[in-house]
């Protein structure tokens, strides 16, 4: 039964992936004999060294993610505890922990805080959960909120072109991650989960979880470089000619560059400054991550019509300002500026200063003093700190389903996710994405500011990512 519910569609994106996707050959990763750290999303030992690409260095994780949601249908028990440690433990005895097995992570959101005795204003949460250090009535995990960008009632005016859809803030309780490079192995264990008795070919009984909870949904990413291109021309996308066959995500630019994204140990709440934690606190290193379920208007972001025809807006000289800064552009593109994404795919992800989008938005130093707002330069206005070293750690790629999609059509998706050192963060952060006081501050055009028309963002919820040693149902056996 949870095998065909909410599990069915990551089943249904995965098989298809298989057909396209290739197993990667990787060198060996990390330290030989590695064991799994306390903080549960760092893998930096276990997949192989960052590599240079075009003079850019960048890491690539493992092929294929699931993020699988759930409700509980009860408050757990000690003995749930157990049965959830327990089948996790049975995953990797079966599975290697690295890319050619199984990454398993579990995070928990609000609902399940509020179950436990006293809610989030018992003794019970109010004695473990960080807080912030500028706040210290707040905690780290609080709800996630629409976006500046988002349709939303708090947003009027706020419409996108092709999928207006309101954003949704989702309930769940738990969050599950799963990662590798073989789709057939998290195919298995979601099936083993979800009740089929059988776990890496052999019979194996599966964990009881029918009566505890039930998964609300799953979504399938994809990281490898040329894959987005490969789906696009396998389902005719009007726009497949321009999508870079380099690249690994969708708008034909890499955003796997070592230098975007901080160390794990450094966004946990005993790593970052906004958060009180101490070593030795139960939720020392553990993290905050969004979650987000993104549609991509990428005939709009390539500007074709319906015929594939490019318009005034399809040149790479202008998508590159998109995506990182006008201030200068990047890259110039090559002399056919649409074939094959019309310029390189893997560019410097440099930082120049948090005011570096406000030059932009005054049109100081942008061809033609022109004003214009680029997606990298206006996060990085409270991403990183003075020194410019990242304060989040992104875990994004390409989907490809039709979650959310108002006439049930596939449709080019971003599953974005973020780990980050509190809830306040990621919300400063994506405020700064958007950028809306620096666009009226400086009459920047909508169809100038960054990606945030191409983006419609349905879905989105804040966890709480344990320890690796809380992991499973934290705090269930102090309640």
């Amino acid at each position: 039964m949870l095998y065909g519910g909410g599990l069915a569609a990551a089943m249904v994106a995965l098989e298809g992936l298989q057909r396209q996707a290739s197993v990667p050959v990787r060198a060996a990763g990390g330290a030989h004999g590695a064991k799994p750290g306390d903080v549960q999303f760092d893998i930096a030992a276990f997949v192989p060294p960052a590599r240079t690409v075009e003079g850019v260095e960048v890491q690539f994780g493992p092929v294929h993610t699931v993020f699988a949601t759930a409700r509980l249908l009860r408050t757990p028990t000690l003995a749930d505890q157990r049965l959830l440690r327990d089948a996790l433990g049975t995953v990797e005895h079966r599975y290697a922990f690295s890319p050619a097995g199984v990454f398993i992570f579990l995070a928990y959101g609000l609902p399940y805080f509020r179950r436990l005795p006293g809610g989030l204003d018992g003794p019970l949460v109010a004695a473990h959960l960080p807080r912030l250090a500028q706040d210290r009535s707040r905690y780290v995990l609080e709800e996630a909120v629409p976006g500046p960008t988002d349709v939303a009632p708090g947003n009027p005016g706020v419409t996108k072109q092709r999928f207006d859809v309101p954003v949704a803030i989702e309930d769940n309780d738990l969050l599950f991650t799963f990662r590798s490079d073989q789709a057939g192995n998290i195919h298995d264990v979601l099936g083993w989960l979800g009740g089929s008795g059988r776990l890496a070919g052999k019979p194996e009984p599966s964990p009881a979880l029918a009566g505890l909870l039930e998964f609300t949904s799953s979504r399938a990413m994809f990281q490898q470089r040329g894959l987005p291109r490969k789906v696009a021309d396998a389902n005719g996308l009007r726009y497949a000619f321009m999508v870079n066959p380099d690249s690994p995500m969708w708008m034909g630019f890499a955003d796997q560059q070592v230098a975007a994204s901080a160390p794990a140990r450094r966004v946990t709440f005993g790593g970052a400054e906004p958060a009180t934690a101490a070593a030795g606190d139960y939720f020392d290193n553990g993290a905050i991550q969004h979650l987000s379920h993104v549609i991509m208007d990428l005939q709009q972001f390539y500007d074709v019509d319906d015929q594939g025809r490019p318009g005034d807006d399809a040149e790479y000289a202008e998508r590159v300002q998109y995506m990182f800064r006008s201030t200068p552009p990047p890259a110039t593109g090559y002399s056919d500026q649409y074939k094959d994404g019309g310029g390189p795919a893997f560019l410097p992800n440099t930082f120049q200063g948090t005011d570096d989008a406000q030059r932009g938005a005054r049109g100081l130093g942008t061809p033609e003093g022109e004003h214009r707002l680029g997606h990298i330069s206006t996060l990085q206005r409270s991403s990183r700190d003075r020194a410019g070293r990242p304060l989040h750690l992104r875990m994004d790629g390409p989907g490809f389903d039709a979650m959310d999609v108002p006439d049930g059509s596939v449709q080019p998706k971003l599953q974005f996710t973020v780990f980050v050192p509190s809830a306040d963060f990621f919300t400063t952060m994506r405020r700064s994405q958007a950028s809306l006081d620096l666009a009226r501050a400086n009459n920047v055009p909508a169809s100038d500011n960054g990606l945030e028309r191409f983006l419609t963002a349905t879905r989105r919820q804040n966890f709480l990512v344990p320890p690796r040693r809380h992991r499973a149902f934290p705090l269930i056996e102090r309640a």
